[in-house]
């Protein structure tokens, strides 16, 4: 029996704890934008607009510094693949910043998240077709019914009231337009998850497109056209819908420039992780679920939205709930 390892086995157990440690970027990333978009400060169109001037900087340094070094495909589709799914992004990005003026950050990201899943796995299985069998569908609504039940939990409120804190807090939540929100935000990221392989499944980009490089050419090379439908959606968004026209210039848009920055770390680390042998696009999507725990309990400990003991009880099941369903939806083809 060998006492020690050998200088390859130690290497190669580092190279595999570095890649698990970058799949758990994305997870910190997103999870904290509501963190960090809240610490910014400003309106939801401030926010949506300064988040996507962060993510067009990412997007043009990739477009520049990686695809076009790397002589990866920009035709025409690709560039409608990701101006579209750009503007639907803003209009889930809009959407989730309002429902967290109206819930608070520990409500409205665990609800988004939850809403996002179970909206994805439907789209990926009824238009996609990815659930092929009885099995996988049975599995799929298993875990659909984990994640509903979890973000029930979450969102429960405590109504003995027991702190003044707590109910002063309550008062000011308006569940109605929070809910609607959420919603809109829901429907929003739902099309911009589904976009770019939708185009595929119907033909308007080729499988040998979405194949190269394991998929991460295709994705990577939508990364700066989709940066620029962005900020076209968050313009249209904010001087036509929201009507903040004059305030779109202000300090705390430019802030949330920081807001982008930090999302679009979590979006660079999942490309890698998703190509990284070490870990794979399963492990990656799954890992990058684990948001929902940081922006959850960030919104409580960091920014203070203070919650009883009852609810605080009822949180960390339904969290536990909501993560153990969406990596059950990310591995189902493992337990189908």
């Amino acid at each position: 029996m060998m006492c020690c390892r050998t200088s390859y086995e130690k290497g190669a157990i580092f190279s595999m704890s570095l890649a698990i440690l970058l799949a758990l970027v994305p997870a910190l990333a997103w999870g904290s934008v509501g963190i960090v978009n809240t610490k910014m400060g400003g309106t939801a169109g401030q926010q949506t607009l300064g988040m996507t001037f962060g993510a067009l900087i990412f997007g043009l340094a990739t477009m520049f510094f990686f695809v076009m070094p790397r002589h990866i495909e920009l035709s025409s589709h690709i560039w409608v693949v990701g101006i579209v799914s750009g503007l639907v992004w803003a209009v889930g990005t809009a959407g989730q910043f309002l429902a967290i003026k109206d819930l608070g950050v520990s409500l409205a990201i665990p609800l988004s998240t939850a809403g996002q899943i179970v909206a994805n796995a439907l789209m990926a299985a009824a238009v996609l077709g990815e659930w092929k069998t009885a099995k996988m569908w049975a599995i799929g609504v298993i875990s659909i019914i984990t994640v509903v039940i979890g973000a029930t939990l979450i969102s429960a409120r405590d109504k003995s009231k027991n702190s003044a804190g707590i109910e002063a807090q309550e008062q000011k939540k308006d569940w109605t337009k929070g809910l609607i929100y959420l919603t809109v935000s829901t429907i929003g990221f739902m099309f911009y998850f589904v976009l770019p392989n939708f185009l595929n499944k119907v033909g308007y980009i080729s499988d040998a497109i979405k194949a190269r490089g394991n998929g991460v050419d295709y994705m990577t090379a939508i990364v700066g056209p989709q940066a620029i439908g962005q900020v076209i959606g968050a313009f249209l968004i904010v001087a036509f819908v929201l009507k903040e026209s004059s305030i779109m210039f202000k300090l705390p848009t430019w802030r949330n420039i920081v807001t982008g920055l930090v999302w679009a770390a979590g979006n660079i680390f999942m490309f890698i992780s998703a190509a990284n042998p070490d870990v794979g696009q399963t492990i990656a999507t799954t890992f990058s679920q684990l948001g929902i725990i940081v922006g959850t309990f960030g919104g409580i400990y960091i920014l203070g939205e203070k919650k009883s003991s009852y609810q605080m009880k009822l949180i960390v099941i339904g969290t536990i709930l909501v993560v153990i369903g969406a990596i059950i939806i990310g591995n189902i083809y493992t337990f189908a």
